[in-house]
């Protein structure tokens, strides 16, 4: 469906306009995507981001400020969205014993094992989403998007 279709609008659209409403709609509809992939386990796309980061750790811990740079949304509340998964039993806070300023956050084995059954829902979802693309336009378009977001 073309952007003006979706938008109900006759009038005219920039090409520019319409490339930015383009990228906005398709990433709302992947969040929602994602958010119906997660809603039965009980977690937000950016709770499971911070999974994915602390498994991507390989058992090492991660500091908050780590997991912020890390995260695909940056405006997420990293240190609200571990106290959640705290108190989920999906990670655990470790204070280091000789500086107590210094918190460390690790996956759980419940953590681990929530990854492991959520993985193929979300890979599913994500192929779904682009089978309609070849290999080659998947590699061209994520080259574009990169190109767009690197120019300051």
């Amino acid at each position: 469906m073309k952007i003006e279709d979706l938008l109900k609008t006759s009038n005219q659209i920039s090409e520019t306009k319409k490339l930015v409403l383009n990228l906005i709609v398709t990433a709302n509809h992947l969040g929602d995507q994602m958010q119906d992939v997660l809603k039965p386990f009980g977690i937000s796309p950016q709770q499971f981001n911070v999974l994915r980061i602390l498994r991507g750790q390989k058992g090492k811990p991660a500091s908050l400020g780590n997991i912020q740079e890390r995260m695909v949304s940056k405006m997420s509340n990293t240190t609200r969205l571990v106290d959640k998964l705290i108190d989920k039993g999906l990670c655990q806070r470790i204070i280091c014993p000789s500086n107590r300023r210094k918190v460390e956050i690790t996956i759980t084995e419940t953590g681990q094992e929530l990854l492991k059954e959520i993985d193929p829902l979300v890979e599913s979802m994500e192929n779904s989403f682009s089978e309609k693309l070849t290999t080659q336009e998947l590699t061209d378009l994520n080259y574009k998007l990169n190109e767009l977001r690197n120019t300051d």
